[in-house]
């Protein structure tokens, strides 16, 4: 097969995206089970996860800004490394601690998204690149599921830490493939790596992201709390003047400042809220006893079964939004596929005395992912200079990410408020999380409603993606003029003092 397939590219990056993908729900419905084998408390074992979130969050931007500097291919094929050594590691890990650095060098894998939207902007045709990142979209959202479907099976018939043997020989076998087929990309941003604003990223998503996942342990009254969140608004703030005075940004404030990328990424922040806690407090709803007076009872199978639709529903919308993007406009795409969530979880507010009920939510809620997974990073791929798209889709993950942080924390705040003398949460506390991932989610499309409408042109040849779209042209003058002074500066970095 030739080396310039797109094809196979493709199906490079989609299997490298989705394992990861896969990588970060397939573990949570089996963490009690390594509570037990690993003889660790609840506590610790939540490290787990909570490990992979915050490597994930600092690596995936950093890396995206590699790959634009050295080569994305290159870069790539690195990550799938790491990502297989935390794999293998993982597999063998025994003891929890041995565990937990293993999910730190496992979320180095983040990168692999911002790496391969920028390859696929990069390597192929204009007219391939919109339907190319819906699909890579719909795999990464669909990832997610199949964690949450297949970790119960496999734990049942095997062992936990099957759960990362299976990834080793898929990332084994993706990255030998990457190495030897796909091509390096020609486009190479300018400058170096802003190793200050790199310290500086990492240091405040620690201090913010830290406090969001162990608040409920710590309590939020804590001087933990406090103090890591006090410390995260400084360490941003520090990072955002690093950045505007480096004449090589990690992530160019400018670049963040247009109009279609702050608004998408306002959107993204606001869904990530609602999906994430949606993933993370569904199954623990259908799996409380009916005792409780809610819930089914499920076995971790049985609940992944209940979540079989959403990992349909989220993949066949985003295959379908490659087909509708350029019809409608991503724009419109993330407007319903935020609406669809909010529906979703004002269904499971209101109706959820049956399986079919919280199965038909799940659905609907899918729906609105691969949608909006999809437009979102269209909107971003086609908004921000060719050199600048790792870094970009980078950070726009890692916003969606900290949202999901912040939904998930404020959902456990309401679901596990107040107990019942079972140890159980009350029926109200998910009411009232559901409806709350309602209305976030509804905020979400309200801030798609202020993205820009795309112009879209087209160029010859067939790497012209780079440059086929451009977010905000159909916006006011003002915001057109705004547009052009941030790229003009964009395309001039040695102009910064």
């Amino acid at each position: 097969m030739p080396r310039t397939s797109t094809r196979l590219t493709f199906a490079v990056l989609a299997t490298g995206a989705g394992v990861f993908s896969m990588l970060q729900s397939l573990i949570a419905p089996a963490l009690p089970t390594v509570q037990h084998a690993l003889h660790t408390s609840q506590s610790t074992a939540t490290w787990v996860m909570t490990a992979y979130l915050l490597s994930a969050s600092i690596f995936t931007p950093i890396l995206g800004r590699v790959g634009d500097l050295l080569g994305k291919k290159r870069t790539m094929v690195a990550v799938l490394v790491a990502v297989l050594a935390g794999c293998l590691l993982a597999a063998l890990a025994p003891t929890i601690g041995v565990l937990i650095i293993a999910r730190v060098v496992q979320g180095v894998g983040g990168a692999l998204f911002p790496l391969s939207f920028g390859i696929i902007r990069d390597e192929f045709a204009a007219s391939q690149v919109s339907g190319s990142i819906s699909n890579l979209s719909a795999v990464i959202a669909a990832g997610g599921g199949v964690g949450m479907v297949a970790a119960g099976p496999i734990v049942s018939a095997l062992d936990y830490r099957w759960l990362f043997w299976i990834p080793v020989g898929i990332v084994a076998v993706t990255a030998l493939i990457a190495l030897r087929y796909v091509p390096e990309s020609p486009r190479r941003a300018t400058g170096h790596v802003n190793w200050l604003g790199a310290a500086l990223l990492s240091g405040w998503l620690v201090a913010l992201l830290l406090p969001l996942s162990q608040a409920g342990q710590w309590g939020w009254g804590s001087a933990r709390v406090i103090g890591l969140l006090a410390a995260a608004v400084l360490l941003f703030a520090l990072w955002l003047f690093s950045e505007a005075r480096s004449t090589s940004p990690l992530i160019d404030p400018r670049i963040m400042r247009l109009p279609a990328v702050w608004t998408t990424n306002t959107a993204a922040l606001l869904f990530g809220a609602g999906m994430y806690a949606i993933w993370s407090f569904l199954p623990g709803f259908v799996q409380t006893p009916d005792s409780a007076g809610y819930g089914f009872g499920a076995s971790v199978t049985a609940a992944g079964l209940l979540m079989l639709p959403m990992l349909i529903a989220m993949f066949c919308s985003g295959v379908l939004s490659g087909r509708l993007e350029p019809v409608l406009g991503a724009k419109k795409l993330l407007v319903a596929g935020a609406t669809l969530g909010a529906v979703a979880c004002a269904i499971l507010a209101l109706w959820h005395d049956r399986q079919w009920q919280v199965a038909l939510a799940a659905g609907v809620f899918g729906l609105g992912i691969g949608l909006a997974f999809a437009s979102m990073a269209n909107l971003i791929v086609g908004s921000v200079p060719a050199e600048q798209t790792g870094a970009a889709t980078g950070m726009n993950a890692n916003i969606r990410t900290i949202g999901g942080s912040i939904g998930a924390a404020v959902t456990s705040v309401l679901v596990t408020g107040r107990l019942q003398s079972s140890g159980l949460p009350y029926e109200s506390g998910y009411t009232h999380g559901f409806t709350l991932l309602a209305l976030l989610c509804l905020a979400a499309a309200l801030a798609a409603l202020l993205v820009p409408v795309q112009r879209t042109t087209r160029h010859s040849g067939p790497r012209a993606s780079g440059d086929t779209l451009r977010a905000g042209a159909g916006a006011d003058p003002l915001s057109r003029a705004a547009e052009a002074e941030a790229e003009a500066g964009i395309a001039a970095p040695g102009a910064r003092g």
